[in-house]
C-alpha cells in the first residue's frame, strides 16, 4: 500500500470512527437521561445539517464550483418528504413511521436530484461563476414556487393547485401555500439521522477516492489540463453536483419530518450561506472538518441562548476568530507543532535524509 493510499484510509476510519463514537456516547446519555432537551432537540437538525456541509463540501471542496441554493434542494427535500409521509398515511394507513421516514427520505432526495440534473445540464458547461447565480436564483424561485403550492391528499390521490386553494372540499392539507407544509406528523429518528450521516460518508469518501473522484479534483486543478488527457469535464461536475442535491435533498426530507410545520423562510439565502460557513470553516475538501464545524456552530447558537441579548455578537466573534486561525501562517505554524506527535503516530515519524539533502 503507497504511502497516500494508507494516509486517506486512516483518514478515513478515523472519520467513520468519530462518528460512530459520537452516535455511541449520545445514545448512552440518551438512554441514561444525562442529555440535556435542548440538545436532545438538536440532534436530528445537527444530523440533516452535516450531510448538507458534507455534500456541498463536495461541490465546492472537490469539484471547485460555488453552489449559493443549497438551501434550494433542501427545500425540495423537505417539502416531498412531507407530502410523501402525509399521503401514505391518508391514503394507504401506513402506520410504520420508520418505513415513511424512509420513503420520504429516498423520494426527496430522488425529487432533488432531478432538479440537480436541470440545472447542471446547462449552466455545468459554462466556464466561470455561472453555476453561482444560478443556484442563486433557483434557491428565490423554488421559495416563491412553495408560497403559492396547495397540496392535499383525497380519496387515495394527491391533489395539486398552484395560486389559488382550488381543491376538492373533502381534501386533507398536506402542503397549505405560504402557511407551508402543515400537520406533519414528526417522525424523524436520531437513528436515521446517523444512518443517512454514515450513507454520505460512504458516498462522498468512495467517489472522491476513486477513479471518478480523482477526475472531479483535476477538472478542479486544472480544468484546460484535464481536458487535455480527456476527462469529460461537463460529466465528472455533474456527478458531483447532482450526488450533493440528492444528499441534500434527504437531508431535507429528515429536516422537514422533524417538526410540524414546515414553512418557506426556513429555507433563504441566509440558510445557503450559513451551510457554506460550515464548508469554509471545516475546510475546503476537509469532509471530518464540515462534520466538526456543522455540529459546532449547529450547537452554538443554543448553548448561548441564556445571554439571548449578545449571543449572535459571540457566534459572529466566533465565526471571524476562527477565520483568522485558521488562515493565519502563525497560528497554523503553532496548531501544526502542537498537534505533530499526533501526526507522527499515525503517520510515523519522518526521518530526515543524511546531510540534509532530497532523499534519492
Amino acid at each position: 500500500m503507497t504511502k497516500a493510499k494508507r494516509k486517506r484510509l486512516i483518514y478515513n476510519l478515523i472519520t467513520f470512527a468519530l462518528v460512530i463514537g459520537a452516535f455511541l456516547i449520545l445514545q448512552n446519555m440518551i438512554a441514561t437521561k444525562l442529555i440535556s432537551r435542548s440538545l436532545k432537540g438538536q440532534l436530528v437538525p445537527i444530523c440533516s445539517w452535516i450531510v448538507m456541509a458534507v455534500s456541498l463540501n463536495l461541490v465546492i471542496g472537490f469539484s471547485g464550483e460555488l453552489s449559493l441554493g443549497h438551501a434550494g434542494f433542501m427545500s425540495i427535500g423537505a417539502y416531498t418528504g412531507a407530502i410523501v409521509s402525509g399521503w401514505l398515511l391518508a391514503a394507504f394507513d401506513m402506520q410504520d413511521a420508520t418505513l415513511r421516514l424512509v420513503l420520504a427520505i429516498v423520494a426527496g432526495g430522488i425529487l432533488a436530484g432531478i432538479f440537480g440534473v436541470l440545472i447542471g445540464i446547462p449552466v455545468l458547461r459554462l466556464r466561470g461563476d455561472y453555476l453561482a447565480i444560478v443556484t442563486l436564483a433557483f434557491g428565490e424561485i423554488i421559495r416563491n414556487l412553495v408560497n403559492v403550492l396547495y397540496v392535499g391528499t383525497a380519496d387515495g390521490k394527491l391533489r395539486f393547485s398552484f395560486l389559488n386553494k382550488n381543491l376538492p372540499e373533502n381534501v386533507t392539507m398536506l402542503v397549505d401555500g405560504a402557511k407551508g407544509a402543515v400537520k406533519i406528523k414528526p417522525i424523524s429518528t436520531f437513528t436515521v439521522g446517523f444512518v443517512l450521516i454514515m450513507i454520505t460518508l460512504i458516498v462522498v469518501l468512495n467517489l472522491v477516492n476513486s477513479r471518478a473522484g480523482r477526475a472531479i479534483q483535476a477538472t478542479r486543478d486544472n480544468r484546460i489540463a484535464a481536458e487535455s488527457m480527456g476527462v469529460s469535464v461537463t460529466r465528472y461536475k455533474m456527478m458531483a453536483f447532482v450526488t450533493a442535491a440528492v444528499l441534500a435533498g434527504m437531508a431535507g426530507a429528515l429536516y422537514g419530518l422533524n417538526s410540524s410545520t414546515v414553512v418557506p423562510t426556513q429555507f433563504t439565502f441566509n440558510q445557503s450561506i450559513n451551510v457554506l460557513v460550515f464548508v469554509v470553516l471545516g475546510g475546503l475538501g476537509n469532509v471530518l472538518g464540515s462534520i466538526i464545524s456543522a455540529t459546532f456552530l449547529t450547537v452554538l447558537p443554543e448553548v448561548l441562548r441564556e445571554f439571548a441579548d449578545y449571543r449572535m455578537l459571540v457566534y459572529a466573534v466566533v465565526l471571524i476568530l476562527v477565520m483568522i486561525f485558521t488562515n493565519n501562517p502563525t497560528t497554523r505554524a503553532i496548531a501544526n507543532r502542537l498537534f505533530a506527535p499526533v501526526k507522527n503516530l499515525f503517520h510515523g515519524k519522518h526521518k530526515e535524509p543524511v546531510g540534509g539533502g532530497d532523499a534519492k
